[in-house]
């Protein structure tokens, strides 16, 4: 068989030189096309880049070229002549600076920052790590953590760190650039003659316990050093203390630790009060506690944080560029013994029961007012039950809608107390944030669903078990009931100093007491739990947001339920001291100093111009209301209560407190 031997064409060598001259001339276009696309991409982009600053740079050269007062003008043409500032009007009445002045902040709105840190917080010795710009949480997350958490066991510092409060009136003038706290009040008290040397802040350490402030920083020996010097260098005036928020408690702790004996108080005798203090302008005060904080300490929610969760379902609490979010906040948190200070004081008596509250008639659905008046939003009781007749405000915390709105009757409920704890939930190992739920196990966690619903007495219990190390801390430092006989030795210890429950007022008949908050907002008062997917590293429980009122419950939304209050600090904390628990002659005010409310019914800003909002009730900003700011200078230039017309009411907090029986 023969093979036929294929030959190979042979190979004309200049055509295939022609051949790659070409290939490499297309090539060299195409590269040259890529480069033009990408030349005229990067030509596009900046100039674009380009436009915006320019008109960026000449908006601000505008800006800075106008007139000071081309925005008032602007303002002005759109919704008539601005009011004057409080100080400024008040001044024109011919008000002067009077009696000195103490500002008290509250919790978060102080600045701290830190004297001594570990490695990874190089080069911010007395940088501030709350409060100012929070560059470094953005930095360097987890070292912030970790600086800005106290000791699990003491509850003061961390080896090796000291994180200290920053002094002086720009301590909480300003909580971050642009939002105000003090500031607005401190121009206003200025413009009728206040300085530095009239003014002062009482700043401290907001996240340690009130006794351990002194303990460790001497805050309370400042404060009462401070005030003595000013009143012996302003004419003898007594000062007006303003706190606000957490503050208030703070400065209740004080009036007691100020007239007890050393060691464990001031030393400054019964009469030190009465010798120092016109008036305390409570702005804020969550005299009884709110119910935020409970969910706050239960799963570091609130309202904002839950509906968050639900746009974005897990991201806070994956691990998320090396953070689970939510378990280093509460990890942190639960050190902050503070935050104690703010559950819900004297129990079901003042909060309510499974199927009871005082303060039920509330109606969530009235329309805002836009201005304040005098008459209460609240007066159709009939119309208000309507919208409120499956709502039980004293279950504080309820694990699904159904239970919170079943009657107390057919409730069948399992005591938690006794729970087996200590079977670990599988491969906690794995997880970068340890908790305290990670102990507790599947029998514990499934043990506080099966109770079901909770009240202000049950949940100190549920706190105590999720909680325990916290608690055992704060057991020492706060109390929650009421007292039955204030005349027992025990309630000298100064756990009980800052629950008006369980002490008594100074020896001061001639001090004013001012309960001053705004009013009108739905506040958080209670909520729908749900139990999260099992998983060794999540936090067990989350509110239900999925739990909504519709038509006939607009007070339940996202999971929670609404009264009314500030946004933060219900009306029934706020109120009911000064409504009855003080009002008149009573054993929680044995020499009777005179008590006052003052409500400033929440109006929004009417425009972007205006800002936080001159007539704002909310828990912070109600610190720039022009009516709260001139109630303040008035007192502080040396008006009483009754010059400013005794209470201003809008709420139903007297109605609400007549329904509290509670032994006077």
């Amino acid at each position: 068989m023969s093979s036929v031997r294929r030959r190979k064409a042979p190979v004309n060598p200049v055509r295939n030189e022609e051949e790659k001259e070409k290939e490499k001339k297309v090539k060299a276009r195409s590269i040259k096309g890529e480069k033009i696309r990408r030349w005229s991409c990067m030509d596009s982009c900046c100039w674009f880049v380009g436009l915006i600053c320019s008109i960026w740079w000449f908006l601000l050269f505008l800006y800075n070229a106008m007139p000071a007062s081309f925005p008032q003008y602007v303002a002005e043409a759109i919704t008539g002549p601005l009011p004057d500032p409080p100080g400024v009007k008040l001044r024109k009445e011919g008000l002067m600076v009077k009696h000195p002045v103490v500002f008290v902040p509250g919790i978060v709105t102080g600045g701290l920052e830190l004297w001594e840190g570990r490695q990874c917080a190089d080069g911010l010795f007395r940088k501030r790590l709350w409060g100012g710009t929070f560059g470094e949480l953005y930095k360097r997350p987890l070292c912030w953590v970790e600086h800005m958490s106290l000791d699990n066991e003491t509850g003061l510092d961390r080896p090796g760190i000291r994180v200290r409060p920053v002094s002086g009136l720009v301590a909480a003038d300003y909580f971050a650039p642009g939002y105000f706290v003090w500031a607005v009040l401190i121009a206003n008290l200025a413009r009728i003659g206040y300085e530095e040397k009239s003014m002062y802040m009482a700043a401290y350490d907001w996240r340690i316990s009130f006794q351990n402030t002194e303990v460790r920083d001497r805050s309370l020996s400042r404060i009462k050093s401070n005030i003595e010097l000013m009143v012996a260098t302003n004419g003898g005036n007594k000062v007006v203390v303003i706190p606000h928020s957490m503050g208030v408690l703070y400065f209740l702790h004080f009036m007691k630790w100020v007239e007890a004996p050393a060691p464990m108080g001031g030393g400054g005798g019964s009469d030190w009060c009465a010798k120092h203090i016109k008036a305390v302008m409570n702005i804020g005060g969550p005299f009884l506690g709110v119910p935020k904080s409970v969910a706050g300490l239960f799963s570091i929610e609130a309202r904002d944080i839950a509906v968050a969760r639900t746009f974005a379902p897990g991201f806070l609490e994956k691990d998320v560029f090396g953070l689970q979010t939510l378990q280093h906040l509460m990890r942190m948190t639960r050190t902050w013994d503070s935050t104690m200070s703010m559950i819900p004081k004297g129990g079901d008596t003042i909060w309510g029961s499974l199927d009871w509250s005082p303060d039920v008639s509330y109606n969530c659905s009235v329309k805002k007012r836009k201005n304040n008046d005098t008459n209460s939003a609240f007066q159709n009781d009939k119309e208000s039950l309507g919208f409120m007749k499956n709502i039980n405000y004293g279950r504080l915390i309820s694990f699904g809608k159904d239970i919170a709105e079943l009657h107390s009757s057919k409730l069948e409920r399992l005591d938690f107390r006794g729970a087996l704890k200590g079977r670990n939930l599988a491969n906690t190992s794995n997880c970068d944030v340890w908790t305290e739920y990670h102990d507790m196990g599947v029998e514990g966690i499934k043990a506080v669903t099966d109770h079901k619903a909770y009240t202000a007495d049950s949940v100190l219990d549920l706190l105590h078990f999720v909680a325990p190390k916290m608690m055992k801390r704060g057991d020492a430092h706060f109390s929650y009931g009421i007292a039955d006989d204030l005349d027992d030795e025990k309630y000298k210890h100064y756990k009980y100093w800052s629950n008006p429950l369980e002490t008594t007022l100074p020896n001061a008949p001639d001090m004013e007491i001012y309960s001053m908050y705004g009013v009108g907002i739905p506040t958080e008062r209670a909520y729908v739990y749900k139990l999260t997917p099992q998983s060794e590293c999540h936090i067990p429980f989350q509110i239900d947001t999925s739990a909504n009122g519709g038509n006939e419950d607009t007070c339940l939304r996202d999971g929670v339920y609404s009264s009314d209050g500030d946004e933060t600090v219900p009306v029934l904390s706020a109120g009911f001291m000064c409504a009855k628990g003080w009002r008149g002659i009573t054993r929680f005010n044995p020499s009777g100093i005179r008590t006052f409310i003052r409500e400033y019914d929440h109006a929004p800003p009417a425009n972007l111009l205006e800002g936080r909002g001159t007539q704002s009730g909310a828990h912070v900003d109600i610190l720039g209301n022009f009516a709260l700011l001139e109630d303040i200078i008035r007192v502080a230039a040396g008006a009483s209560g009754e010059d400013l017309g005794g209470d201003r009411v809008h709420s139903d907090i007297f109605k609400w407190s007549e329904k509290i029986i509670l032994d006077l």
